[in-house]
């Protein structure tokens, strides 16, 4: 069938291997310096799994400080809760008494205020048990941030971040994001058409597929799916006589998983340029169209 394909009438374009997700440049919400770096380029890992932590000692001081808030506001609590109970057990006594004249009215009016003064101060400690708890809960998701995950399950491409050094929102170092990664099973390549020839692309037929500079193996890749629009060709294959002034049409498609049939896990890599030639789509099929 291999050969069939690529012995019929065929569209010709370049192409580039990527992962399956696209490569996905892993950036950190927070700036700081990198503490520790958990994997390397090649490792597999698990959606949410860390990649890297940066400096986290600022904030876990601060949790510390909210802690320490929400326990003096719960010890505030106690205190006006005892010292309301008291005052209201003191009053429920003194209206209990079948002497009015036994209790001077300033003694009940001084209870009284006591009975508000701790009713006052418990509002006042709820409100701030509440600021700390909230405090701490925002401190605890900056801590959170600082370790820097994993957004899907898939390979680490490449890490350009050491420990030591500083990350700032803005991106990494030189330009460079700080780590790329991708879901690499299976793999998938970008075919550029041009678009003179996009109209002839039979879409949803498979494409053989050659590594540059391998073009006696040949590999069935199928077809994924066609980007919506048409954009300015970016992949260059350095050849002299290729026009750089020319829109393309991408089509995506996806190389088999099973090793063998592309020839070895070193056939393929993230970034490698192919060749690719696609089925034309004949007379019926315009036709029908």
């Amino acid at each position: 069938a291999t050969g069939a394909l690529a012995d019929g009438a065929r569209v010709a374009g370049s192409g580039i291997v990527e992962p399956a997700s696209e490569v996905i440049d892993i950036g950190s919400a927070l700036s700081g310096l990198v503490t520790d770096v958990r994997v390397a380029p090649g490792d597999r890992v698990e959606k949410g799994q860390p990649l890297f932590l940066v400096d986290a000692r600022s904030a876990r001081a601060q949790l510390t400080e909210a802690n320490a808030s929400i326990q003096e506001a719960r010890a505030a609590i106690v205190e006006a809760q005892t010292a309301q109970k008291t005052a209201s057990t003191q009053l429920a006594l003194y209206e209990g008494l079948s002497d009015p004249a036994a209790v001077s009215r300033s003694e009940i009016i001084r209870v009284e205020g006591e009975a508000d003064a701790a009713k006052s101060r418990l509002s006042v400690a709820r409100a701030r048990l509440n600021a700390a708890q909230a405090r701490a809960g925002s401190v605890r998701t900056e801590i959170e941030r600082l370790t820097i995950r994993a957004p899907i399950s898939g390979e680490i491409l490449a890490v350009n971040v050491r420990p030591g050094e500083f990350v700032a929102t803005q991106g990494g170092g030189k330009g460079a994001p700080f780590m790329q990664m991708g879901e690499t099973n299976p793999l998938h390549i970008r075919v550029d058409i041009d678009e003179n020839e996009a109209a002839r692309v039979k879409l949803g037929a498979p494409a053989i597929v050659s590594p540059r500079g391998a073009a006696d193996l040949r590999v069935e890749a199928s077809f994924i799916r066609v980007e919506p629009q048409v954009v300015p060709k970016r992949s260059l294959t350095n050849s002299a006589a290729e026009r750089v002034d020319v829109r393309v049409l991408q089509v995506i498609y996806a190389l088999p998983q099973d090793n063998a049939n592309t020839g070895g896990d070193e056939a393929f890599r993230v970034g490698q340029q192919i060749d690719a030639f696609i089925p034309a789509a004949g007379a019926a099929d315009n036709a029908g169209e």
